[in-house]
């Protein structure tokens, strides 16, 4: 079954949607207390339980469009539902607030596997859309598993020191921020081992 493409905005509302609606909860019970199914809730727990049937609805609508789920979205959603699942369960926020570092460590891992093999798994995911030569997806690929790993200890250093509230607007705007200025940053090595024609 071949693959279908959607409109490059529907796209983003399916990836970004479910971080949408995770902030929209919390900043909407942030100081309140919510009893679901007889268990009290509040703050980032709350938005928890929002956030795990948003991420799987956008999985589901996604798959239906393109009959394709890419493989990175699928590894943040199965650690959303197992670490989310234990924040509502044992009503912690803590295991969420670690749900960045994990997945971030797991991509890092996925990939420093694949250069010690002497490959490039982004080429794989990415090659149709950025030619580059192997060089070239080799540095790529080792400055993200490092990129990776910046970002789970930046998580674990931010939701540990500071404020719950803060952890919540940099995960829904900083991260993404940090991540976006990493990828404008590439786009020297980018043009350098590029071909010709491209």
């Amino acid at each position: 079954m071949s693959m279908r493409t959607i409109h490059p905005i529907l796209k983003l509302v399916l990836e970004l949607g479910p971080v949408a609606i995770f902030f929209i909860t919390y900043r909407a019970y942030a100081e309140d207390t919510v009893n679901v199914f007889g268990t009290d809730y509040q703050g980032v727990v709350l938005a928890t339980i929002v956030f795990i049937p948003a991420i799987l609805i956008s999985l589901g609508v996604s798959w239906v469009l393109t009959r394709d789920l890419p493989k990175m979205a699928v590894v943040t959603a199965i650690v959303v539902v197992i670490f989310g699942g234990l924040t509502i369960w044992l009503n912690d926020a803590t295991f969420i607030k670690m749900k960045p570092t994990i997945v971030n460590f797991i991509f890092a891992g996925i990939l420093g596997w694949g250069l010690i093999r002497g490959r490039s798994y982004l080429k794989y995911l990415m090659g149709e859309m950025l030619p580059m030569d192997d060089e070239g997806w080799i540095i790529f690929t080792r400055r993200w598993a490092y990129f990776f790993v910046f970002m789970a200890v930046l998580n674990e250093v931010i939701w540990r020191t500071q404020t719950e509230s803060f952890w919540v607007n940099f995960k829904t705007f900083g991260s993404p921020a940090v991540t976006f200025a990493f990828m404008m940053s590439q786009t020297g090595l980018l043009k350098r081992h590029s071909p010709p024609e491209n």
